[in-house]
């Protein structure tokens, strides 16, 4: 597994939050959900992408916006049309006085706006949570990355477009599905061009660097030395050592360490995890080795964390 398909690992959708927006100007929303991530289509139209301090960004057709939470952004028709509807946690949307407008704006399945056929459609999708594994991956991203049509070539936003409204058994996993395929093409297609891509990434087409990292990927729970990683790809240790902290920005047992805890993270939201299982399985020698590990890096105890996480997860 490399740190990309890690990503597949941590927003997996179940259940995710699709909608199909059909809207008319003047129209403009804030955007207050506070999902760690959100993805969203420009099927027509134009639309603006704003947040607090920077610049507007224009969204034209078959232009995918991913927004990296939990910091709010406003999405309208125009850079000067003010917010007049705020999207809330839990699905919730209200005017800008508290008015819920959950079935004056609602339009059939899966579909939301203020009128039945407008001049901008969007497909959007939210995670309403995600793991350590992905906070880890997306501290690479910008709090709004955008991939243009021209940038990529991928029949998904047509193939969601035509699926999003469906009602038939079964589609909820469909589109979990589909979104979650979304936000990997995007990914891949934007990682690829982008000069920012992190050293992760760009070390993975590395010939030496590339192999140490699918090892330490795909077997976190070995007990890897430098050397030992050295000889399986045959380079000396310190060539190793060398190359791998200059492309990917830190030494080899590091980034393992951090690998390993960001697993472990991850799966100690499981309920029936114990602290000793998940030791085991990241490559620790007892449930307080990893304690001491979890508590050197990132400051809190494991039950610690897994009790934010549990509260963060909470409805409400």
């Amino acid at each position: 597994m490399d740190a990309l398909a890690g990503l597949l690992d941590g927003p997996r959708a179940r259940g995710a939050f699709l909608l199909r927006v059909v809207l008319d100007p003047p129209w403009s929303m804030r955007i207050e959900d506070r999902a760690p991530l959100a993805v969203a289509s420009i099927v027509r139209g134009v639309c603006w992408v704003m947040r607090d301090g920077a610049e507007p960004i224009p969204l034209g057709p078959g232009d995918v916006l991913i927004a990296r939470g939990p910091d709010p952004y406003v999405v309208a028709d125009d850079p000067a049309t003010p917010p007049q509807v705020i999207i809330h946690p839990d699905e919730r949307c209200t005017t800008l006085y508290g008015e819920d407008l959950s079935i004056a704006m609602d339009r059939g399945v899966r579909t939301w706006g203020n009128t039945d056929a407008g001049e901008s459609v969007m497909l959007v999708g939210a995670y309403q949570g995600a793991g350590e594994i992905t906070d880890s991956l997306l501290r690479a991203l910008p709090p709004l990355l955008v991939l243009r049509a021209h940038e990529w070539d991928s029949p998904l936003i047509p193939l969601l477009a035509a699926e999003i409204t469906k009602d038939d058994q079964g589609q909820s996993a469909v589109l979990d599905r589909l979104l979650d395929l979304l936000l990997i093409a995007a990914l891949r297609a934007w990682f690829d061009r982008s000069e920012t891509a992190p050293g992760w990434f760009r070390a993975q087409a590395d010939p030496v660097v590339g192999r140490a990292l699918r090892m330490l990927h795909n077997h976190p729970a070995h007990p890897w030395t430098v050397a030992a990683l050295a000889g399986r790809i045959g380079v000396s240790r310190a060539a190793l050592a060398r190359r791998f902290t200059e492309l990917v920005g830190e030494p080899p047992m590091s980034y393992l360490t951090n690998w390993r805890l960001a697993l472990a993270a991850d799966l100690l939201r499981e309920p029936d995890a114990t602290i000793a299982a998940v030791a085991r399985q990241v490559g620790y020698s007892s449930g307080f080795a990893l304690s001491a590990a979890f508590k050197r890096v990132r400051g809190v105890s494991p039950r610690a964390a897994r009790a934010v996480a549990s509260a963060s997860a909470s409805p409400g």
